[in-house]
């Protein structure tokens, strides 16, 4: 990546430097025919105006002697041009009929449209052809003969940028260069949070789970300081998980192995002829309900994690689900006492007997560490009805309350609380109620113990 970096940054500086020398060379040549053709107007005008006085030779031009004469001033004209500001002049005679001959103009100027006419009214013509400036005047008065001088000037249009040219090669090496060094410098600074990345992300896929990247500070907000972020949040939900893994492996294990223990021992109990049938048919159902339990739990979240579970939806008052959840709860557990508090109707749009589960699973949940009473509410709160659970018990700690919805949660530190059994139970309601568009939230209830809540969307009647 290094190096496409670079190819592309000096790529582009290569391409900027060779738009910036076109762009200056096309302007440069412009301003150079402008420019040499607005000084060959000048000249050209100066030297018609004295033209008569340089050509006049005293004698006839009529005579081969002034024709010889004129001859010689044009030739030694043309021959000081080294010491005049242009490359040649030229002196066209117009003869008094009008007829003029332009085969003596120079081979620079052909296929230009010189008009003799318009530069004997007065008008000082100019133009480029190819690389060659010219400009034409005629004399202001007639010389000899009635004839009138009408002189051309050409001069080569120096196009080029001259000394600079050298200077801008050195100085588009020297920015190549630079761009070179600097694309360097930047695509190892840009690419080493990306190095690391895959390294660690080798390390992970390896099983080392703790491998983290350096955290960016909080300042940066790039997409490599976004990348290293998700890189570290990754692993350590990796990580998080597999401790999640091993507790409910130990989880189950402890909850198979304890009724399995207990109706292997009183099987053979009762293979031997030893201990009273009744007692252990009673712990063997017992247990075997246990079981089933735990397996029902598995199946549950399972189908509920992988959205195959179906809920049928319809108008509940929840008023009466949290008074028949609490009757159910006061039965089962007689050592805490189960109250409702909650006045209907409280419409919603949900499956009966999941909100059935899910008030069935917050109660037991309760009442496995409430003191003395657990109370069972629901109250109306704008658009949702909200249902709360609260116990008399030592409440959740801090640190555990953004997780004690999550799947087998292992606190980082010993929990005051474990969640029942193998640590289904709330991982099962969270599941149930998001899949009725409902949230779940745990805090502290006004006793100081446990106070877990869902809401459901509140169904308005007409």
């Amino acid at each position: 990546m290094t190096r496409r970096l670079a190819l592309v940054i000096v790529g582009v500086v290569v391409a900027t430097l060779l738009l910036a020398g076109a762009g200056t060379l096309v302007l440069a040549t412009a301003r150079a025919r402008s420019a040499t053709e607005a000084e060959l107007r000048g000249h050209a005008a100066d030297t018609a105006a004295v033209i008569d006085d340089l050509l006049d030779t005293g004698q006839a031009p009529d005579t081969p002697e002034g024709q010889r004469l004129l001859r010689l001033r044009v030739r030694a004209l043309n021959q000081l041009r080294a010491l005049l500001p242009f490359d040649e002049i030229t002196v066209l005679v117009v003869q008094p009929d009008g007829s003029v001959d332009v085969s003596g103009l120079p081979q620079q100027m052909e296929g230009t449209a010189l008009d003799i006419d318009d530069v004997l009214r007065g008008t000082v013509q100019s133009g480029t052809n190819d690389r060659t400036a010219w400009a034409a005047a005629a004399a202001s008065t007639s010389g000899p003969g009635g004839r009138t001088y009408v002189v051309v000037l050409t001069e080569r249009v120096d196009a080029g940028l001259g000394p600079a040219v050298r200077l801008f090669v050195w100085a588009g090496a020297i920015t190549i260069a630079l761009g070179l060094v600097a694309a360097l410098l930047l695509g190892r600074h840009l690419t080493r949070p990306i190095r690391d990345a895959a390294v660690a992300a080798r390390h992970i896929a390896g099983g080392k789970l703790s491998t983290r990247v350096e955290q960016p500070p909080a300042s940066r907000t790039d997409e490599l300081a976004d990348l290293q972020r998700s890189i570290n949040d990754m692993a350590a939900t990796l990580e998080r998980s597999r401790g999640l893994e091993q507790q409910f492996l130990l989880s189950v294990s402890h909850d198979l192995r304890t009724p399995l223990t207990s109706i292997r021992g009183f099987a053979e109990a009762i293979g031997d002829g030893a201990g009273d049938p009744q007692q252990a048919a009673t712990v063997i159902r017992r247990e075997t309900a246990r079981l089933e339990r735990l397996v029902a739990d598995l199946l549950d979240l399972a189908k509920l994690q992988s959205r195959s579970f179906t809920f049928n939806n319809v108008a509940l008052d929840m008023a009466a689900a949290v008074h028949t959840a609490a009757r159910s709860a006061a039965g089962a557990y007689d050592r805490v006492s189960v109250t409702a508090r909650a006045s209907g109707p409280l419409m919603v749009h949900a499956d009966p007997d999941r909100v059935h589960q899910v008030l069935a699973n917050l109660a037991e949940n309760a009442a496995k560490y409430a003191r003395a009473s657990v109370t069972i509410s629901a109250a109306a709160d704008g658009a949702d009805v909200v249902v709360w659970v609260d116990d008399d018990g030592p409440g959740i700690a801090a640190h555990d309350l953004p997780h004690v919805f999550e799947r087998l949660y292992v606190a980082r530190h010993v929990p005051e609380r474990r969640e029942n059994a193998s640590g289904l139970g709330l991982a099962i309601v969270h599941e149930l109620v998001e899949g009725m568009s409902g949230t779940v939230h745990a805090g502290s209830s006004p006793s100081g113990g446990a106070r877990l809540s869902f809401r459901l969307p509140r169904l308005m009647q007409p």
